[in-house]
């Protein structure tokens, strides 16, 4: 069957062309990353925040694994975001204190270390951290020439990072979000044109977030083709830097557009639901023609209960660094929640599809 979301790689991009290729995920410790809740535990509460370090499994087989260590349904425990799957993570779970005293969490499976153990009042809900942490090895880098013998200029890697320091990149949803050959939104297609299907609520929820994100994809390259993804228009919703919130502006301003040159206001792109969405002009016009070019999506997402959200169509990434080591490139970035960290990689280098898997 053809796939029907855009590929990753084809997506424009603003910086030019890659610098190189090279391989991504040639083993779990090349692809790290460290969580940030923004927030200490209680001390204290009927809950237990673990510090899980786990590596090439994925985030929702370990919240199974802790919740049968615990005795717990799977519902009961808590994490604040997915983490790829063929990488080191470590990542906050929350699970129930149980009666018959704390479990010997030492015994899980391989791939799952608990670090530390603290008590807290609540939950930990889906989102609610402040962002990551990335230290990401880009092995083998060549230049796009092919000469295996040449290397990627450290004049030219450096350059590009200070481009993608102050302007930032644009904040794609990566490949992992749409599943291996982008099944989940061949199976989001179905879902949406109202194929009978029963399926859990888990999986219902990821084909649903595919199409979102495929929605989104689409209105950002546009915007990205028009150069308009860092800079505002009539019409445009305002996302705050650092924050949920945002406005429409009916008229740009020489005080929003330096704003968002300042990298302190983003446009923003739609994740749709049911309503209309907020923005005006060419702005709304460009993206209600984005959600009809996939026929039955915009009804369908509607019809589950989502509603019209944002997300900036800009990422920035001010702490971005780098670094040689004898296996190759070592980026080094902390992104807020949500940001994948292969949009950013992907401004700087070309690597196989098989190194995405997640």
């Amino acid at each position: 069957m053809t796939p029907i979301g855009i590929p990753f790689q084809a997506l424009p991009r603003v910086h030019g062309a890659p610098l190189g290729h090279g391989r991504l995920r040639v083993d779990p410790a090349d692809f790290r990353v460290e969580e940030d809740l923004g927030f200490e535990p209680d001390g204290e509460g009927d809950h237990r925040l673990l510090w899980v370090r786990k590596t090439n499994v994925n985030t929702q087989w370990v919240a199974c694994r802790l919740a049968e260590l615990a005795g717990v349904r799977p519902a009961d425990v808590g994490f604040a975001g997915l983490k790829d799957r063929r990488a080191v993570a470590t990542q906050w779970f929350s699970v129930p204190a149980t009666r018959g005293g704390e479990p010997d969490w030492s015994s899980l499976p391989e791939g799952i270390e608990v670090l530390d153990v603290a008590a807290h009042r609540r939950k930990l809900r889906r989102g609610a951290l402040r962002g990551n942490r990335f230290r990401i090895l880009v092995r083998d880098p060549v230049p796009l020439s092919g000469s295996l013998s040449a290397v990627v200029s450290a004049a030219l890697v450096e350059q590009r990072l200070g481009e993608i320091r102050r302007l930032g990149v644009p904040n794609y949803f990566g490949e992992q979000r749409f599943g291996h050959g982008g099944a989940n939104l061949l199976r989001a297609d179905a879902l949406l044109r109202g194929a009978p299907r029963r399926t859990p609520r888990h999986q219902r929820g990821l084909w649903l977030s595919a199409a979102r994100s495929e929605l989104f994809n689409r209105v950002l390259a546009r915007r990205v083709s028009q150069e308009s993804w860092n800079r505002p228009v009539p019409g445009d919703c305002l996302n705050l830097d650092g924050s949920h919130s945002y406005f429409r502006a009916e008229t740009i301003d020489e005080d929003l557009i330096e704003r968002c040159e300042g990298l302190d206001l983003h446009p923003t792109g739609p994740l749709w639901g049911k309503g209309d969405p907020p923005t005006g002009g060419e702005v709304r016009a460009l993206e209600e023609a984005m959600a009809a070019s996939l026929p039955g999506w915009g009804e369908g997402l509607a019809r589950f209960g989502l509603s019209q959200e944002r997300r900036a169509l800009r990422l920035p990434v001010p702490d971005l660094d780098w670094g040689l080591v004898p296996e190759g490139l070592r980026l080094t970035f902390t992104l807020p929640a949500g940001a994948y960290a292969t949009a950013v990689v992907r401004e700087l280098f070309l690597w196989p599809p098989e190194s995405n898997s997640a």
